[in-house]
């Protein structure tokens, strides 16, 4: 665990992997397997993230940058209520009274784990980006942080249920958005999956993840070293021994921390 700076899976809240496994010995975790013969996309069918945040934020990110249509200035709006499932309400929501996901200072990776934050990001910029919206200068922005600290979270129960569907149909990981402007008009809207996502209202195609993949390699890999890995990562069904070892990055030594924590991490 050497070099953690913040909220991890493995650790995190009451659905942490340390969590369950000392939950006593009759306590056990189901993990479905594909059938004999089913393609292994079920990945696909849910996880496709659009930005570079929590994957419970991907749909409120969408929300957000669809209600700040509908609200002229933000400075109007009183609060933010946003009705989630319970892992979202309870790992980066406020159910997790975690005092550093309303923090300026926190690691950006706490912020990564602050529906509150991003939300507040979202309804200003409307977009993400995987530095600037997390840069400490934007963190600290006034403004939002003043919105950052209206909003909160609760376990809303039909939310928590299509959390944990298993028909790819009925699983969302959104939520409902309220915001309460200072004149009592209430703006509210939900979105259950993301714009990304295959039943969501722009899905990704190869292009998207393409073009995602080269925005963050942009001034890290060397463009040669990205189409290299593109044009193998195009043909991984026929690949050598030898080719499929190629399917990873080569970084410039100056692109590379000094030194690190040492470990796992």
């Amino acid at each position: 665990m050497r070099g953690e700076t913040s909220p991890a899976p493995i650790y995190e809240g009451s659905d942490g992997v340390i969590a369950w496994m000392l939950d006593g010995p009759d306590a056990d975790y189901v993990v479905p397997l594909p059938d004999p013969g089913e393609a292994k996309r079920a990945i696909l069918d849910t996880f496709t993230k659009a930005y570079s945040a929590e994957y419970q934020s991907q749909a409120l990110i969408d929300l957000a940058r669809r209600l700040r249509e509908r609200i002229p200035d933000l400075a109007t709006v009183a609060s933010v209520l946003i009705r989630t499932s319970h892992h979202t309400h309870d790992v980066i929501g406020t159910g997790a009274e975690d005092p550093q996901k309303m923090d300026p200072d926190a690691t950006r990776e706490t912020l990564d784990h602050s529906i509150m934050y991003i939300m507040a990001v979202a309804l200003e910029d409307g977009t993400w980006h995987h530095e600037r919206s997390y840069a400490p200068e934007r963190a600290h922005r006034p403004s939002t942080v003043e919105l950052w600290h209206k909003i909160s979270t609760v376990e809303d129960a039909e939310w928590t249920r299509r959390y944990h569907a298993t028909d790819p149909a009925e699983q969302a990981f959104g939520g409902r958005v309220e915001i309460t402007l200072s004149d009592g008009t209430v703006v509210a809207d939900e979105l259950a999956v993301a714009d990304a996502h295959p039943l969501g209202a722009a899905p990704f195609a190869r292009a998207d993840y393409i073009a995602k993949f080269r925005t963050l390699a942009d001034g890290i890999v060397a463009a040669d070293e990205q189409e290299r890995f593109l044009d193998l990562a195009g043909r991984v069904a026929e690949l050598t021994p030898d080719e499929v070892r190629g399917l990873t990055l080569t970084v410039p030594p100056e692109r590379l921390p000094d030194s690190g924590p040492g470990g796992i991490f």
